[in-house]
């Protein structure tokens, strides 16, 4: 099969030369989601709901291609600040049920636009 760019009109642009998700076979690949609302083009200010954002993000992505929530095997969460943790992790763990996804945290030094989360994903049917 080839590779099949999804583009959900929910979530936020692309904003440089890549795609919001890439689909192989049945696997699809999906680009950090900052928490930008894709209607209104602004973010929120908590990590609480920031995390909803870049989840809920992914969500319609994940739907746009026929997947949903409990085909993501892989997360990775960008944090701009480690102490956001805990509080990431509570709204992350109302998103995914047992077998939770594999899933990484990074502290990084900055995320674009002064974005407090990002996260991104891997699902497979």
């Amino acid at each position: 099969m080839k590779n099949r760019v999804i583009a959900s009109p929910l979530a936020p642009k692309a904003v440089g030369p890549y795609s919001q998700a890439i689909v192989a076979d049945a696997t699809i690949y999906i680009s950090g989601q900052l928490p930008i609302d894709g209607a209104t083009s602004t973010m929120p200010e908590t990590i609480e709901e920031q995390t909803k954002q870049s989840l809920t993000n992914l969500g319609h992505i994940l739907r746009e291609a026929g997947y949903d929530y409990s085909d993501v095997v892989k997360t990775t969460v960008l944090l701009a600040d480690i102490k956001d943790f805990a509080a990431m992790n509570g709204v992350y763990a109302t998103y995914f049920a047992e077998p939770f996804p594999a899933r990484v945290c990074y502290q990084v030094a900055a995320l674009p636009m002064g974005a407090k989360v990002e996260i991104d994903c891997i699902a497979v049917k």
